[in-house]
């Protein structure tokens, strides 16, 4: 009896039989006395032999493109001199589901952008780019099983606002049956809501927009945000302690599911990483690097990118930890919501998680009390109106709190060594690309 469908990675099971494999041409070598066509699927890759007869099958053979995708049916022999698993396929019917225009538009030698422009054949001409769905995926979902396993509840908030969130500034605005929308720059403020509607733990993986000109390769301005907040907390140490821990269980559970495969595609190799990481605030951070000649025209409170990766080196070698917290960062580059510690106010309770020299998270115990929050508003210089139903919030019994914001793809560019975020998504939307 023949099978509707076996993968490519099940064939060996069918050695003897005949069997039904469905995927795109691969690659064909049309020689005079043999055609070979190698069939890709989604697990791997076999070759189709067929000795020419001048029959039907050779010039179906014969007519097939790269990349078109294709129905063959034909038994499967040992064939211990063919590279691609020690099979072959002798076909005894083919039926093209889809013929593939030629030439291709891209091929090996394309460069990121164009091959951007055909994601869809980039994605699946290489396995790399789908190998890294799957670890998105199982990142993913070590990260919901340890969220999941604290108690937390998993929140979906909108991403359509009245207003724009905190300042105002890199935000898309939108008409919205005559009058302005903003696309959400975080769900920040619906989490906090959230907390104060009496759920002690929230989190959300979902997009977030971001209107920023930037070209950089960490930058984009749609992405997906993984996002927590954490209520009743005892300080800050207890939103960087859950990150820490999730990371770590996230992280392994990509090692074990899918680290042969990310060594052979990536080169990389998986290490998952010993809690706690490392922390050390702001100013401890710029004395060291700045004893090492650290010195960017301009920046006083902040780290630019080569300072982010020196402190990063600076710690690994230290501590032999990749990741490293930043914490403790001036008031005057930090939101106006961030609590500030009663014995040094001109900082705030906050960090930044870099990974390998990456800033991949950003959070904060969150400032929970109404009259401090308006305070702190009227300092940055914020009207609290276009907030009300923000600070509404905290004005009947909100709890201490606090969270975090991580970007989703730039963990998997750290992950899996990939250059740019352009890589880490399936279709990349920045400032020039808003297509396909």
């Amino acid at each position: 009896m023949i099978q509707s469908r076996v993968h490519v990675s099940d064939l060996r099971e069918h050695v003897g039989r005949t069997v039904t494999v469905r995927g795109w041409v691969n690659t064909l070598r049309l020689q005079r006395k043999m055609q070979f066509v190698i069939v890709r699927d989604s697990t791997g890759l076999v070759q189709v032999t067929h000795k020419r007869d001048d029959g039907p099958l050779e010039a179906q053979l014969e007519a097939l493109t790269p990349e078109s995708a294709v129905k063959i049916t034909g038994r499967i022999v040992d064939a211990a001199q063919v590279k691609l698993g020690g099979l072959e396929m002798v076909p005894e019917s083919i039926e093209v589901l889809n013929r593939a225009e030629t030439p291709l538009p891209i091929d090996e030698q394309t460069g990121l952008e164009q091959r951007l422009d055909w994601r869809f054949l980039d994605v699946r001409k290489r396995p790399a780019a789908q190998m890294m769905f799957a670890v998105q995926t199982t990142l993913e979902q070590g990260m919901r099983e340890y969220a999941y396993a604290q108690g937390a509840t998993e929140m979906h908030t909108p991403k359509l606002m009245g207003t724009a969130s905190e300042s105002g500034a890199e935000v898309f605005e939108l008409g919205y049956f005559g009058r302005s929308a903003y696309l959400a720059q975080s769900p920040q403020f619906y989490k906090q809501m959230a907390i104060s509607g009496g759920i002690d733990k929230v989190f959300e993986i979902g997009p977030v927009f971001r209107a920023e000109p930037s070209f950089t390769s960490r930058h984009a301005t749609e992405f997906t945000g993984v996002d927590v907040e954490l209520a009743w907390i005892d300080d800050v140490e207890d939103v960087m302690a859950f990150e820490e821990r999730m990371l770590a269980h996230a992280i392994a559970k990509v090692a074990d599911a899918h680290g042969e495969a990310i060594r052979e595609q990536f080169g990389v190799e998986i290490t998952v990483p010993t809690t706690p990481f490392p922390r050390i605030t702001m100013a401890e951070a710029q004395e060291i690097l700045r004893k090492g000649g650290w010195d960017p025209e301009g920046i006083k409170e902040d780290l630019d990118p080569e300072g982010e990766r020196s402190i990063s080196a600076h710690i690994q070698q230290a501590t032999g930890h990749e990741f490293v917290f930043i914490t403790h960062y001036p008031v005057s580059i930090r939101p106006f919501y961030h609590m500030r510690p009663a014995d040094n106010p001109s900082v705030t309770l906050s960090f930044d998680l870099l990974w390998k020299g990456l800033e991949v998270t950003t959070g904060a115990q969150r400032e929970h009390r109404y009259d401090v929050l308006l305070k702190q508003a009227a300092e940055k210089g914020m009207s609290p109106e276009p907030m009300q139903d923000y600070l509404n919030a905290f004005r009947y019994g909100c709890p201490p709190h606090g969270g975090l914001g991580m970007g989703l793809g730039r963990v998997l560019m750290v992950l899996l060594g990939l250059e740019s975020i352009r890589e880490a998504s399936f279709l990349f939307r920045g400032p020039n690309r808003l297509t396909p």
